[in-house]
């Protein structure tokens, strides 16, 4: 299973647990790329699903939009902004941004960056990083500010703080992939287990993580 990493703070370890349960006897190995990479990776056969956050087509590959995940803003613990209950991309269009991963490309920053430049705003980059954790170890530091999918909150950090955006529609996608080829049982149980999981939160009030 390849994977982003912003997903093992969903629902992934929990996909991977009910998996196993039903599979006990297939070894499970959890590899993390980016989406650009899965789609390599099951071209060739290296891994059998991916969860990524890049839309694309591709007649070779399946793929099935799980969830939308509303994008926060971390912030450093004494920021500004953390006055405010929500924040908007004109209130955070001057502050110096990190943007992850810096390659490969296409990927979710360049979902964020998209974001800033329908709005007419200009970011302020002023760091590239390739990791997630590095991104919020720069955001405690006091360096600047990123956008994370939601999931990412359940990542307790004393030193950063999450504020939602104030504007509708900012989301990213968390989207399941496989080889359009492959129809096997086990893929078929991969992803209703997901389905399941994401609709349980949703059924009881959480945000799809």
């Amino acid at each position: 299973i390849g994977f982003v990493g912003s997903v093992l703070y969903g629902g992934l370890p929990d996909v991977v647990r009910g998996f196993r349960a039903c599979y006990a006897g297939l070894e499970v190995a959890l590899i993390e790329m980016s989406t650009v990479e899965q789609i390599a990776a099951l071209k060739e056969g290296r891994i059998d699903v991916g969860f990524g956050r890049i839309r694309f087509d591709d007649p070779a590959i399946r793929r099935e939009v799980i969830a939308e995940e509303p994008l926060l803003v971390a912030l450093p613990p004494d920021h500004r902004l953390l006055a405010s209950d929500g924040v908007s991309f004109q209130d955070i269009a001057g502050e110096p941004l990190v943007l992850y991963p810096k390659s490969p490309r296409p990927s979710y920053a360049d979902q964020v960056l998209s974001y800033f430049s329908d709005r007419g705003c200009t970011p302020v980059i002023a760091q590239e990083v390739r990791e997630l954790q590095t991104a919020l170890g720069l955001v405690a530091a006091g360096i600047g500010i990123t956008l994370v999918p939601d999931s990412v909150r359940h990542l307790h950090r004393d030193d950063v703080t999450y504020r939602p955006l104030l504007e509708a529609g900012i989301t990213s996608p968390l989207i399941m992939s496989c080889r359009a080829s492959d129809s096997s049982a086990e893929i078929g149980q991969i992803f209703d287990l997901i389905r399941n999981i994401y609709q349980l939160k949703q059924d009881l009030g959480r945000t799809p993580a």
